[in-house]
C-alpha cells in the first residue's frame, strides 16, 4: 500500500502513522547495530568515512550524491557488472536488502518460504521505508534463483526493471553468449534513461578504474587475513557493505588510506592483540548491514573473522577483467567471464570452484574453523552446505551452520552456539 491509494482522509492518516512507525523502527535496528559496531574497540581512524556511509544511508535514510543530477541503477546480484552501468552513464547501487523492517512488511505481501532477503527488498519498496530504492531510475535483477525471477516481476510494477538472465553453468559456450547479449541490452536500456552510450572508450575507462580499486582490496584483503590482527573482520565487513551505496572513485581513495593505515601499524607492531585467538571464515548466504549479529556475536565471543566468502565481502571482487580483444564487443566479453567464469555462487552446480577458493582462503588467513550462515529459505547455500562441511571437516577445519533470518529472535540462540563452537576452537589451539 501506497499514499497514492489511500481514497480517504482517515487511510491517508492510517498510512502515515505506520509509515512512520516502520521508519522509526527501521533507524532504530540500524542505529543498534551501529552502535555495536563502534563499541568494537580497536577501530581504525579512517573507518570512519566508511561508517558515515551506512550512517546516512540506513540512520539519516539519504543518498549518497555528488552531483545533482545523478542517476542511479539499483541491480540485485554482484552478477551484474557495475561497469556497464558507469559506462552508460549512471551510478550502480547494490541494493540486496537485510532490513528487518524490509523483511516484516514483505511478510505480509509474500510467501511464507520466500527467503528473507526478497521480502526484505519488496518491503522496503511497498513501505517506502528506504530512500536509496525510490532513488534508483531502473533496478536491475540477475536472475539468480527462483525468488530473484519472481521478485524482476513484482519489482517491474513499480519502476522500469530489466531481467538479467545468467547462463545455467559456467562452461556453457551458448548460455555465456546469450549473457554477453543481455548485458548489451541492459546497457542500451540504462542508456535510454541516461542518454549515455555504453561506448568502447566509456568501456574502457570504468574497466580500469575498477581495476584500480580492486588492487587496494587486494591489499585490503590481505591485511585482513594477516595473522598480525590489524583490523577486526566486522570492520572489515563495513568498509566493503559501504561500497555498495558510495562512488567507487571517492569510496577508493579513501580505501587507500585505510590500507596505510593499516600498514603503518603494522610496521610499528600496534597489533590489536598479540593473543592467538580463533581465525573464523564467514562463508554462505549474504551478509549486509544492518544484519551484522552473525559477525559481532562471533567477535564479541572472542573470534576474529579472519576472512568471509561473502557477496559484498570478499567474494565480490576477488578477480580481474582480463582483456584480450579491446573492441567494445571485446569489453563485453571480458567483463562476461570476470563476473561468471570465477563466480563461486552456488547457483552454479559445480561446486568445485567454490570448495577450491575456500581451500585457498583457509589456507592464506590460517583459518581455525568455518562459520557457515544459511538464510532461512535460501535453498541454494543450505543444498551447498554438506558438501562443504564433509569436505573442510576431513580436513581438520570444523564447520558450522547457522541458519536465521532477519531479526532479533535468535540472537540469544546463536550467541549460545557460536560461544561453544569459539570455546571448542580455542582449546584446540591450546
Amino acid at each position: 500500500m501506497s499514499v497514492e491509494n489511500c481514497n480517504s482522509k482517515n487511510d491517508k492518516e492510517r498510512y502515515a502513522r505506520y509509515h512512520q512507525r516502520y521508519l522509526n523502527k527501521s533507524v532504530e535496528t540500524a542505529s543498534k547495530y551501529f552502535q555495536k559496531l563502534e563499541e568494537l574497540p580497536g577501530e581504525p581512524d579512517e573507518l570512519a568515512y566508511f561508517k558515515n556511509i551506512l550512517r546516512k544511508v540506513f540512520i539519516d535514510n539519504k543518498v549518497i550524491r555528488y552531483a545533482d543530477n545523478e542517476i542511479f541503477v539499483g541491480s540485485f546480484c554482484a552478477t551484474m557488472p557495475a561497469e556497464i552501468i558507469r559506462a552508460a552513464g549512471a551510478r550502480p547501487i547494490k541494493l540486496c536488502s537485510n532490513s528487518f523492517v524490509g523483511a516484516y512488511i514483505g511478510d505480509y505481501t509474500m510467501p511464507r518460504d520466500v527467503c528473507p532477503l526478497v521480502k526484505s527488498v519488496v518491503g522496503n519498496i511497498t513501505g517506502e521505508i528506504s530512500e536509496m530504492y525510490n532513488a534508483c531510475s531502473m533496478y536491475i535483477v540477475p536472475i539468480s534463483c527462483d525468488c530473484k525471477k519472481m521478485l524482476a516481476s513484482r519489482l517491474s510494477d513499480v519502476k522500469p526493471t530489466v531481467p538479467l538472465y545468467l547462463p545455467l553453468n559456467r562452461t556453457d559456450d551458448d548460455g555465456m553468449d546469450t549473457y554477453i547479449k543481455e548485458l548489451k541490452k541492459v546497457a542500451d536500456k540504462i542508456s535510454e534513461i541516461t542518454g549515455v552510450k555504453a561506448t568502447r572508450e566509456s568501456l574502457a575507462s570504468q574497466i580500469k578504474l575498477q581495476a584500480d580499486v580492486q588492487r587496494d582490496i587486494h591489499v585490503f584483503l590481505n591485511l585482513k587475513n594477516d595473522t598480525d590482527f590489524l583490523i577486526r573482520g566486522s570492520h572489515a565487513l563495513t568498509v566493503m557493505n559501504s561500497l555498495a551505496y558510495d562512488d567507487i572513485a571517492h569510496w577508493g581513495s579513501h580505501l587507500k588510506r585505510l590500507n596505510e593505515e593499516l600498514l603503518e601499524k603494522k610496521i610499528k607492531k600496534d597489533f590489536l592483540t598479540k593473543k592467538k585467538l580463533p581465525r573464523i571464515l564467514l562463508a554462505g548466504s549474504p551478509i549486509t548491514f544492518p544484519n551484522m549479529k552473525i559477525p559481532l556475536i562471533v567477535e564479541e565471543m572472542g573470534g576474529i573473522i579472519a576472512a568471509d566468502e561473502t557477496c559484498l565481502g570478499d567474494k565480490g571482487i576477488s578477480d580481474l577483467v582480463s582483456i584480450c580483444d579491446n573492441t567494445a564487443n571485446g569489453f563485453y566479453r571480458a567483463l562476461a567471464n570476470r563476473y561468471i567464469k570465477p563466480c563461486s555462487c552456488p547457483i552454479f552446480p559445480d561446486s568445485d570452484i567454490r570448495i577450491r577458493k575456500m581451500k585457498k582462503t583457509v589456507k592464506d588467513a590460517h583459518i581455525d574453523g568455518i562459520v557457515y550462515h544459511v538464510l532461512r529459505g535460501c535453498v541454494v547455500y543450505d543444498y551447498e552446505f554438506e558438501q562443504i562441511e564433509k569436505y573442510f571437516s576431513a580436513r581438520g577445519i570444523p564447520v558450522i551452520r547457522l541458519e536465521c533470518d532477519f531479526s532479533d529472535e535468535d540472537v540469544e540462540q546463536l550467541r549460545v552456539r557460536i560461544e561453544a563452537f569459539i570455546e571448542m576452537l580455542a582449546f584446540k589451539k591450546i
